[in-house]
């Protein structure tokens, strides 16, 4: 068991460095482009960021952990402050949304942001599955959650690769806050599941 808490743990330490670079790349570029979206997506890494610490906190706990009820509630607790997560970064986004609506902002195609959204389609899927085995072998339903949430970011990455491909070949720049309401809804929904799982 100590060993699955290891590879537990690599795996977190992996995706939060994948997921720091992915969030200075889509954000820097984001904003330079005026994409809601590509920011939008940065702003997910960062949740997925943050998601990541909470469970490094909680696969580090493990070993003072000194009975099941002491487990549980700290299991507990790891898939509140990882839902808690979901709703701050929705917030913002909203707010990104909205500001781009009132002041008619159009953004600019990036390339850089269909390369980040590729980068994505590919890596987050392999952190997922590999996440979502080992919490189902661990019984560790915060390491579920979040191999959820590396779930949407994966998913998330395809809306906005067609958000993006459709301003850059196209024009299509309409696209961009509708992929961006998309990732609101999913983080409004993953994050209203977590908080209000029961025991």
């Amino acid at each position: 068991m100590e060993q699955d808490y290891k590879q537990a743990l690599n795996l977190e330490y992996w995706t939060l460095a994948y997921s720091i670079l992915e969030a200075v790349v889509a954000i820097v570029f984001g904003t330079l482009a005026g994409s809601v979206a590509l920011l939008s997506f940065g702003l997910d890494s960062v949740a997925e960021m943050l998601s990541g610490l909470v469970l490094v906190w909680r696969l580090k706990k493990q070993s003072s952990v000194s009975s099941k009820a002491e487990e549980d509630r700290l299991e507990r607790k790891a898939q509140k402050l990882v839902g808690v997560s979901f709703f701050l970064l929705a917030g913002y986004v909203l707010y990104e949304i909205i500001k781009m609506l009132v002041t008619s902002s159009i953004p600019e195609p990036s390339l850089p942001g269909i390369i980040i959204a590729v980068l994505a389609l590919v890596a987050m899927p392999i952190f997922s599955y590999k996440k979502y085995n080992l919490g189902q072998k661990m019984d560790l339903n915060s390491l579920i959650a979040d191999a959820k949430e590396t779930l949407v970011c994966s998913l998330l990455s395809l809306a906005l690769l067609v958000g993006l491909a459709a301003n850059y070949f196209f024009g299509l720049w309409q696209l961009d806050p509708v992929v961006s309401l998309l990732i609101v809804l999913f983080l409004l929904r993953e994050g209203w599941e977590l908080l209000t799982e029961e025991e």
